[in-house]
């Protein structure tokens, strides 16, 4: 692997930051291709342009295949008690999903409708197949037939489609996530109280026991700048995935998968 981005790698980068759950926080609308960022949100697009191909693979591992030993760096919705409605609105979001799953069982026919793999010659636990267009929606709006991103596993040559995640703003609070999916089934993460390292120190996020980075013990501001880094209180925007095609509420909304023995790396 390269040891540095090249500008051929920067919209692969891009794209992991879109995947993560993009929208970079704006709430205007705008007919650019990428909206207008506030310095907050682009620096987090220069933390992760400053990886290489094996770095942003390695994050965006430990934010998809680890969420449950993240600790400090993981804030997830608390289950709430079922209300009136609860169950019919997330089972019409599920049955939207498999709509979507079995339009996209076919992965090319994900790629003729605008979605975009991040690192296909990364090895990868989980491949996400990102829509632009649909992560700028869902600032505003919530179509559950427009996911933000598709999930793979890879088979072979090819890939089979095992989830979708779909995203939120970052301003959003909870109640604001129950509109879209209730909280008493779905429960929505995002990434908090990270220190990314200094340039001269960013393999230190690759290695064991790491300092730095979405596995880094580092999570306050304090030790952060004592040790060179970067503080991010909060990166990327709320995400949610859901995997339509398994049979039972508790693997279609299954907030471990990819964490238990049977599907570790």
């Amino acid at each position: 692997m390269c040891k540095s981005i090249s500008a051929a790698l920067l919209p692969a980068t891009l794209s992991f930051a879109v995947l993560a759950s993009v929208a970079w926080g704006q709430d205007q609308q705008t007919s650019q291709p990428m909206p207008r960022m506030s310095g907050h949100d682009a620096s987090d697009i220069k933390d992760m342009a400053g990886m290489d191909s094996e770095s942003s693979a390695h994050a965006m591992r430990s934010m998809e295949g680890h969420h449950m030993d993240m600790g400090p760096h993981m804030k997830m919705t608390a289950l709430r008690d079922p209300k009136p409605g609860d169950e019919e609105r997330a089972h019409k979001v599920v049955e939207a999903a498999r709509r979507v799953a079995e339009k996209y069982k076919d992965y090319h026919s994900a790629l003729n409708d605008g979605f975009q793999i991040f690192l296909p010659n990364v090895p990868q636990k989980i491949y996400h197949f990102t829509n632009y267009r649909y992560a700028f929606e869902a600032r505003e709006t919530f179509n559950p037939e427009h996911p933000t991103s598709l999930l793979y596993e890879k088979r072979g040559d090819g890939y089979t489609l095992v989830g979708v995640m779909y995203t939120a703003p970052k301003r959003f609070n909870e109640d604001d996530l129950d509109q879209r999916i209730p909280l008493s089934v779905a429960q929505w993460h995002e990434h908090v109280n990270l220190c990314m390292a200094p340039n001269d120190r960013k393999q230190e996020a690759l290695g064991p026991n790491p300092k730095f980075g979405f596995r880094g013990s580092i999570s306050t501001q304090s030790e952060c700048d004592a040790n060179g880094g970067t503080f991010r209180p909060l990166i990327f925007n709320w995400m949610v995935h859901l995997y339509p095609l398994e049979k039972t509420e508790a693997d279609i909304w299954n907030v471990s998968r990819g964490h238990d023995k049977d599907h570790a790396d």
